[in-house]
């Protein structure tokens, strides 16, 4: 009897254990998961012609079209890159889904084995990304040559700046992990108001709609930098006044219009910290250069994303709640 109660209770333990296991293999990686299976997969696959920000920063660009382009399937995997079947296996291949490295090869597809299995799958991360970076090295190690690859590739100026942005901040960041946000203007110390006005008529300079959010302070208030990113613009715009453009790792241009001043240490080119100060509220705008006080002082504050053909303003009142809400947690 105990001999059975004891083959019992193993028995129990056993299947408690493995029941745990499958509950845990079945769980979505945590963003820090994440992360790190793409910073392995990178720095794996990188050599001294391909470094790992430019592997990474294409795989970026690759999910970030992926995301709000409905045409193109999403790659659920660690490694968001795609090819075609035509350039995987060669455009005159019988065989659109062939996985043979040697029938590719003779085809002219791009597609190899990264992993020594046998085969050269559409499908397998490490043959994905050993295929593009492949495909890079054969151009060269400069940034001139990783430019040209690009636009080899993807064919259009407006990808390629959009990688080479991703790629700039993840080289000098040293990190991929580059998502936090703040509120635009400070959360403690300055009076703000604003709400959801997009979509509202706007009548000077022709029949339009407000592309953003207006978030009303005193002039001269801070106004930071919501993300990191790679300042894309600065100086004069008659509708926006002294404004500044921002260009993220999401391929989203953040807006910063109606300043009063900009930040003295700053210029196009620069890289930029959520946080960081870019300027001051004003009222500049609805005008030739200088023009000022045609409306109280405000930030408008615009969202643009480019999805790999059009860049398009979405509402950036949701975010902005979001952000502001965070700001003051994290100044508590």
């Amino acid at each position: 009897m105990v001999r059975h109660l004891v083959l019992l209770s193993i028995f129990l333990l056993i299947g408690t254990t493995v029941l745990s296991e499958d509950v845990n293999a079945n769980e979505a990686p945590s963003r820090e998961q994440v992360i790190e299976q793409r910073m392995s997969m990178y720095i794996q696959f990188q050599d001294h012609i391909v470094p790992w920000y430019n592997l990474a920063a294409i795989d970026q660009y690759e999910r970030n079209i992926q995301a709000v382009r409905p045409d193109i399937p999403k790659r659920e995997s660690t490694v968001a890159i795609q090819f075609s079947k035509e350039s995987w296996a060669g455009a005159l291949n019988p065989q659109p889904d062939d996985t043979s490295p040697f029938s590719i090869e003779y085809f002219g597809g791009l597609g190899l084995d990264g992993n020594g299995d046998g085969d050269a799958s559409r499908d397998d991360d490490e043959d994905v990304i050993f295929t593009i970076a492949n495909y890079l090295s054969q151009f060269g190690p400069t940034e001139e040559d990783f430019k040209l690859a690009l636009y080899e590739y993807y064919q259009t100026e407006e990808a390629v700046n959009q990688i080479l942005t991703i790629a700039k901040m993840y080289k000098h960041y040293d990190t991929i992990d580059l998502d936090t946000h703040v509120f635009p203007v400070p959360v403690r110390g300055y009076n703000y108001s604003y709400r959801g006005t997009w979509g509202a008529n706007r009548g000077w300079g022709g029949r339009r709609i407000h592309e953003g959010t207006d978030i009303f302070a005193g002039y001269s208030t801070p106004v930071v930098s919501t993300s990191y990113g790679v300042v894309e613009v600065m100086g004069w715009n008659e509708f926006g006044g002294w404004r500044v453009g921002i260009r993220d790792n999401h391929n989203t241009y953040h807006y910063y219009a109606h300043l009063a001043y900009f930040n003295k240490d700053l210029k196009v080119g620069d890289m930029v910290e959520p946080g960081m100060l870019l300027g001051g509220v004003g009222s500049s705008g609805y005008g030739k250069e200088g023009t000022s006080g045609k409306f109280p002082p405000h930030l408008h504050y615009g969202m643009y994303k480019f999805n790999g053909r059009t860049e398009w303003a979405f509402d950036p009142y949701p975010s902005l709640v979001q952000w502001e809400k965070f700001t003051k947690q994290q100044r508590k």
